[in-house]
């Protein structure tokens, strides 16, 4: 007893202080929230989109075409159902990696939007959302077409919406149900990001005790940052997340499960 008593008094105050992070925690759709606008068109047989990174221009004859500058398909399949939908399907080396079905409504005032993705390590994900229209779309130009406002997200797979955090002596790492991961200190230092090719490294800064800020990187340029902030009563994650390359943000909240 004098033995664990003495280990115990010269053992550090960390090892009893459990991360605000620790856990797994999963975001409430509703809670989502898209600052930005996203801007596309389908018009003489030609599918263009102004705020996809990269930006994107191919033939809608339902035949992959090939387009450079993303680690997520070398691809891009377009695909009209009819003259309120769209499909589109992107590949990598040949498989698919995601779809998306746009559907707009008759009066051409609301999207609907429908996706799927495939990981390179095989991890399955969807979900649903719903946009406003926020622009005029061209004359003759398919529905789908203009700029538009996404909304919250109405459904969507686990994969979407869960992830696990867990603190180190002087660190935090990170894993979800995609097979995205990572093991990085509070040093400002970048850390390999495993999982996603569009992501190379991660670095991490302490801001309090309840606030952390995330900086990915694509082979040394930033291309997100993310502000996690838990709750006083440490049941709610609130996340702010940055996209550079896209200059959008997306804002949500999720609990501790």
């Amino acid at each position: 007893m004098k033995r664990l008593l003495a280990v115990l008094l010269l053992a550090p105050a960390t090892l009893f202080a459990q991360s605000a992070f620790d856990g797994t925690w999963r975001t409430d759709p509703q809670s989502t929230e898209y600052v930005g606008h996203q801007n596309f068109s389908l018009q003489n047989g030609v599918y263009r989109c102004s705020t996809c990174v990269p930006k994107v221009e191919v033939k809608a004859d339902g035949q992959d075409h090939k387009v450079s500058g993303s680690p997520y398909y070398d691809t891009i399949n377009v695909r009209t159902i009819d003259d309120h939908t769209v499909e589109i399907i992107s590949k990598k080396g040949a498989k698919v990696t995601g779809t998306s079905k746009e559907t707009a409504s008759e009066d051409g005032q609301t999207l609907v939007t429908e996706f799927t993705f495939v990981t390179d390590s095989g991890q399955t994900g969807n979900g649903r959302y719903k946009s406003t229209r926020v622009g005029t779309a061209p004359n003759g130009a398919h529905k789908i077409s203009g700029e538009w406002q996404p909304g919250k997200l109405e459904s969507g797979s686990e994969s979407v919406f869960t992830v696990t955090y867990k603190a180190t002596d002087d660190g935090l790492s990170m894993s979800d149900l995609t097979g995205d991961s990572y093991a990085a200190k509070f040093d400002g230092k970048d850390y390999p990001y495993k999982g996603d090719p569009g992501t190379t490294t991660v670095s991490l800064k302490k801001i309090d005790a309840n606030t952390i800020e995330e900086t990915d990187k694509r082979n040394g340029k930033v291309i997100t940052v993310i502000r996690l902030t838990v709750s006083p009563d440490g049941k709610t994650l609130s996340t702010t997340t940055e996209d550079k390359l896209a200059g959008v943000t997306t804002k949500g909240t999720a609990q501790k499960q």
